[in-house]
């Protein structure tokens, strides 16, 4: 990896109020230029806090965060100045249209006007923002705030980029624009440090990963490398009826989570557990099932847990529990 734009070491924070429990336990991170690094883990998992510590919102207990050469610990002024920052909550721009928002944001970090007003017509049609370009803030969706705030975030983008959740409220269609503006970002030069727990659409444009877990970075290293140890493996996904439970031996270990039961088997089986699957659809145990490939979000699942994972993927948008404390 080239020489970081961010490099965090040894970050520790603890929280007053529950039990002494650190927020972020030993957190070592790279972040270079041109690299989209992925930050994994469930709500609570410490991300927003090392994030807040990056921009210095919080101060860490013990540790070191540089950026570009500046300790962001003892100069978070001359940080910031470096850094764009999408929240995981969005910035409220009431009485501002989403065009004004996004123009405003350019000439506060220093863009030229005319420059800043293109690259907002730019971002606001990629993203198929321009039906509300125009519109009061106060009436747009969530999902169109939440490419909103993107785009105010990237219109003069710092030189490390750090988004928290950002494709959190928006649909399906825009995330796919979202993602390839991110991956873009990285490829013009900036350092992107992205947190999420989107295992399975992160994976696709970021180079690096670690997954945190209860404050500690638990895995890194590439989407391949993370996933080598699930190579050949098939991931079994099941719907159960009615509170059924009776899994078959070939399953291994299966991970049940409410009605939704998954487990992972050689390819081998493949044929074996489809017409076992099959007749226990028609016997009306199963609602449905489907083999995959395995892939980086089994290997997270395995990490972390199926119970964290599963509330992670349910809680509401922003719910990171570990700056409430």
């Amino acid at each position: 990896m080239a020489e970081a734009m961010l490099s965090i070491r040894g970050l520790r924070k603890t929280y007053r109020g529950r039990n002494g429990a650190r927020a972020n336990d030993g957190i070592d991170l790279d972040v270079a230029p041109g690299t989209v690094v992925g930050l994994l883990g469930h709500n609570g998992a410490g991300k927003t806090t090392l994030v807040n510590q990056v921009v210095g919102i919080v101060r860490p207990d013990e540790g070191s965060i540089m950026v570009d050469g500046v300790d962001a610990v003892a100069q978070p002024h001359l940080a910031r100045a470096l850094v764009s920052v999408q929240a995981q909550a969005n910035v409220p721009i009431t009485g501002l249209t989403p065009r004004r928002a996004v123009e405003l944001v350019g000439r506060i970090r220093g863009g030229d006007r005319a420059q800043v007003r293109g690259r907002t017509a730019e971002l606001l049609e990629s993203l198929d923002l321009m039906p509300w370009a125009d519109t009061p803030s106060q009436k747009v969706s969530g999902g169109v705030a939440r490419l909103t705030a993107f785009a105010m975030t990237t219109v003069v983008p710092g030189r490390l980029v750090v988004l928290d959740e950002p494709t959190n409220d928006v649909d399906p269609v825009r995330r796919r624009l979202l993602w390839s503006h991110i991956r873009t970002l990285a490829d013009d030069g900036a350092a992107v440090l992205l947190v999420t727990h989107n295992v399975r659409e992160a994976e696709r444009v970021v180079d690096h990963l670690a997954v945190l877990d209860q404050g500690r970075v638990v895995a890194a290293g590439t989407p391949a490398d993370l996933a080598a140890d699930v190579q050949g493996a098939l991931t079994v996904e099941l719907d159960l009826a009615n509170g059924w439970r009776d899994f078959p031996t070939s399953l291994g270990e299966v991970a049940v989570v409410g009605q939704r039961a998954v487990a992972q088997v050689d390819a081998t089986h493949a044929a074996e557990v489809v017409a076992w699957a099959q007749a226990h659809v028609e016997a009306g145990h199963l609602e449905r099932y489907a083999l995959v490939p395995a892939s980086l979000e089994d290997v997270y699942v395995q990490l972390v847990g199926p119970e964290r994972t599963a509330a992670a993927v349910g809680a509401p948008a922003g719910d990171e529990g570990e700056d409430h404390r």
